[in-house]
């Protein structure tokens, strides 16, 4: 970990509590963990459920490995201000948007890998029948 890093404010950080953008504190550290988002095994949702606090309890609980532990730092941005961490926090939920499987970019290609073949199908039995005729 590089030494240069920044100094963040807990209210900078609790910002930054959305899928494309992640933040999280843990032992002291602040992660930004957007990119890994998609790749962590128990989901997204367990990552925003840890923003906006510190989530070093959250972390140390699930018993991480320590391949996971040598991962992190390839996420680490800064420390964060101990004297701007409130002793209580308020809960904030994160901010997403309902999740509407009918709308999501993998349901219309998953629509069209379907549709697409049936209808190069039909344009080739199409093609036979009319060449057939004549």
């Amino acid at each position: 970990m590089a030494s240069d890093r920044k100094l963040h404010a807990f209210e900078e950080v609790a910002k930054h509590n959305k899928t494309k953008d992640c933040w999280l504190i843990i032992s002291g550290k602040v992660y930004d963990v957007t990119p890994f988002m998609d790749d962590h095994p128990g989901g997204d949702e367990v990552l925003l459920s840890a923003t906006g606090k510190d989530a070093t309890n959250d972390f140390e609980d699930v018993g991480h490995s320590d391949s996971a532990r040598e991962m992190m730092d390839k996420y680490y941005i800064g420390e964060i201000d101990m004297s701007t961490v409130p002793l209580k926090r308020a809960y904030i939920p994160s901010e997403q948007t309902a999740y509407n499987p009918d709308k999501t970019p993998e349901f219309i290609i998953k629509i069209l890998q379907f549709l697409l073949p049936i209808l190069i199908l039909g344009l080739a039995l199409t093609v036979r029948h009319y060449t057939k005729e004549q």
